[in-house]
């Protein structure tokens, strides 16, 4: 198995599942990074702040910590191996992953009732609908098989479902 280094892009209403999901990543040997523990000032040594956004968020967005978040983030998103997107999540994290995209990063989603993506949803390689068959692609995980089988780096990816009625999953009309 290849370690890799991996950013998780979501929501903070999904915090939990990206602390969860960051310890059985490391657990297996992957070196992960996230917006939750650089934003709490935890996990990622000397360059970790508290820069948890104040309920002022206009405010906070001025500010050095944010800089350096905003830094933290869009490096993490281009510079990893792999980028997982835990839905349903906001703009920041779609920009993250459409920052990824632009890079030639591969990413693939975990998918989750109220999902809000349409067309950009493409930029995933592929959409897990359960955790034990996401770290089961990330641990099998091959970056340049990865990016040719699906001719990333290009403009026209094939995305494909996993998990969800025998590979059913998000085309229009689907009920999930």
């Amino acid at each position: 198995m290849i370690h890799l280094k991996i950013y998780i892009t979501s929501s903070w209403k999904n915090q939990h599942a990206v602390e969860m999901l960051t310890e059985l990543l490391r657990k297996d040997g992957h070196k992960v990074q996230s917006f939750v523990e650089r934003n709490l000032g935890v996990g990622n040594g000397s360059d970790s702040h508290e820069a948890y956004a104040p309920e002022d968020l206009d405010t906070w967005i001025g500010t050095q910590e944010a800089e350096w978040s905003f830094e933290h983030d869009t490096k993490a998103a281009t510079e990893s191996d792999l980028v997982i997107y835990i839905s349903s999540s906001g703009t920041d994290a779609w920009a993250e992953v459409g920052a990824a995209w632009g890079a030639g990063v591969p990413i693939v989603g975990l998918h989750s009732k109220g999902e809000q993506a349409g067309l950009m949803r493409r930029m995933m390689v592929a959409w897990y609908y359960r955790v034990p068959e996401l770290i089961r692609f990330v641990n099998e995980f091959e970056v340049e098989k990865l990016k040719e089988s699906y001719g990333y780096g290009g403009r026209s990816i094939r995305n494909r479902e996993v998990g969800a009625n025998d590979g059913g999953g998000l085309g229009d009309g689907d009920d999930y």
